[in-house]
């Protein structure tokens, strides 16, 4: 039986330390972004290297969907999709996934913007991608008859082993402690992008200490909290 895992996230979470967590384990295969390539091309987002992300990559919305849809790379049974809400702009949803396994992965907003910052020039909060989040878990929830699984990136730092082994009994899929840690540097399913965005997972061999705050201008706080009832929804159904 092949597990297809969607996992759902906004910018600046824990979300690479998951795929690199889940890259750890003999029987998954992992894939990074599978949609930033088609997003950077519909909508013309100013990021950091866009341009060689786009030629790197498939940017057909429709054809990046049905490999999602396809063989699992090397045979695995397992396979971790890391997924960007807010990159969802095109014709293709959650919908187009039935037969996934889908999680969301959220971080508390304030956290988020003093993390994206330092990488991204923030302009609204749409860019953090929350409001998607919300509209995917409540569409999913209603096609599994019950709350979608929510996992929180500090509760995840706080707890690596205990959490991780929850969130494996949640999707069906044995725990492994091999989750826990990975060799520093890239590694040959990052995308493109990570020598600009990876440098802190590129530098670690496990997860570490849950984020502290950071002090936010004023302009940040109101992102942040425009975010905040959108976060307070999907932390209700945490694992």
């Amino acid at each position: 039986m092949t597990i297809r895992i969607a996992m759902w996230s906004g910018p600046r979470n824990i979300s690479t330390a998951m795929m690199r967590s889940f890259s750890s384990r003999a029987d998954c295969a992992v894939c990074d972004e599978p949609f930033y390539g088609a997003f950077l091309k519909d909508t013309g987002e100013p990021h950091a290297m866009a341009d060689e992300v786009m030629a790197d990559m498939d940017c057909d919305w429709q054809s990046v969907a049905a490999a999602l849809r396809g063989p699992v790379p090397g045979g695995k049974s397992v396979w971790y999709q890391k997924h960007m809400s807010h990159h969802m702009e095109g014709p293709i949803s959650v919908d187009d996934f039935p037969d996934h396994t889908h999680v969301f992965l959220i971080r508390d907003p304030d956290l988020m913007v003093a993390s994206y910052r330092h990488k991204n020039e923030l302009v609204d909060a749409r860019q953090l991608g929350f409001e998607r989040l919300v509209e995917y878990h409540r569409r999913v929830s209603e096609m599994l008859g019950r709350p979608a699984p929510v996992v929180d990136g500090n509760a995840i730092l706080a707890d690596p082993a205990g959490k991780l082994a929850a969130l494996c009994e949640t999707i069906g899929i044995e725990w492994d402690p091999a989750m826990l840690g990975w060799a520093k540097g890239a590694h040959p399913d990052d995308g493109i992008w990570g020598r600009h965005w990876y440098n802190a997972v590129w530098n670690s061999e496990g997860f570490g200490p849950p984020t502290l705050q950071s002090g936010l201008t004023d302009f940040e706080q109101r992102i942040a909290d425009a975010c905040r009832s959108s976060y307070d929804a999907l932390r209700r159904h945490c694992i």
